[in-house]
């Protein structure tokens, strides 16, 4: 058993520390109607209270139950928010992009990213992330886009101990209870793109990760070879996204 209590003033702290380092006292938020977004908007309401903003950045293919769990959760806990539509940023492009789903997501993102900054810029706030670790690293976010932030507090927890968390929070019961979902197109789920449970996934990742068991190891353990190799390959082809910009080197002489 975790304990979330010490965790949760770990990350007050980690926010209240950070934030100040930056010579700031707000923070901004994207809040989607998922989990990760309201466990952060939670954290941040206890740590800055009226000093943080939400913003909800709706397009035409967010489904209308985000926007009203989204909505439900800042009334709860009486969170400031706004909402700000992409959906005219969107149209104006999408037709460079040949109804690929994937590419108009990844467009979508890097939308609310370019919008949260802008406020973030009007408010004179940090904007706080909202990936967790199992998204991390699978590299399952857009880069530029919903990865994008200048600080994480949640970056080190996994998905499926996520759960956990937020109930002890308090986050809503109509989030708790959904499909975990990027919202890019209508019936979309992280599972069914990724191929497996987060928590399949995290059980792996723990230990492939964490604990640095070997492939044979973890074949012993009773993990399927094909599952273990598709989750490394994940991991390796996606770990640029979580690194700064590679700059080369110069001999100047």
């Amino acid at each position: 058993m975790k304990n979330w209590k010490k965790i949760k003033e770990d990350l007050i702290f980690f926010l209240k520390n950070e934030v100040s380092n930056a010579g700031l006292s707000k923070v901004t938020v994207g809040l989607s109607g998922g989990l990760d977004s309201a466990v952060v908007a939670i954290l941040c309401q206890e740590t800055f209270k009226e000093n943080l903003n939400c913003v909800l950045m709706p397009s035409q293919f967010s489904s209308q139950s985000s926007i009203d769990d989204a909505i439900e959760l800042c009334e709860k806990f009486d969170i400031k928010y706004e909402i700000i539509s992409i959906e005219p940023m969107v149209s104006g492009f999408i037709k460079n992009m040949n109804e690929d789903r994937l590419r108009i997501g990844n467009f979508s993102a890097r939308m609310r990213m370019a919008v949260l900054y802008d406020v973030s810029s009007r408010e004179k706030s940090l904007v706080v992330g909202t990936s967790n670790k199992s998204e991390i690293l699978l590299g399952y976010g857009t880069i530029f886009g919903d990865t994008a932030c200048a600080i994480n507090p949640i970056g080190e927890i996994y998905k499926s101990d996520e759960f956990e968390f937020a109930k002890i929070l308090g986050v809503t019961d109509a989030i708790l209870n959904k499909v975990p979902s990027a919202d890019l197109w209508e019936g979309q789920s992280d599972e069914a793109e990724l191929g497996y449970t987060y928590k399949q996934m995290d059980d792996l990742l723990k230990l492939m990760i964490d604990e640095n068991k070997s492939k044979e190891e973890l074949i012993k353990l009773g993990f399927e070879e094909e599952f273990i190799d598709k989750i490394n390959y994940r991991v390796k082809a996606n770990a640029f996204k979580g690194k700064l910009p590679t700059i080369a080197k110069i001999k100047w002489s």
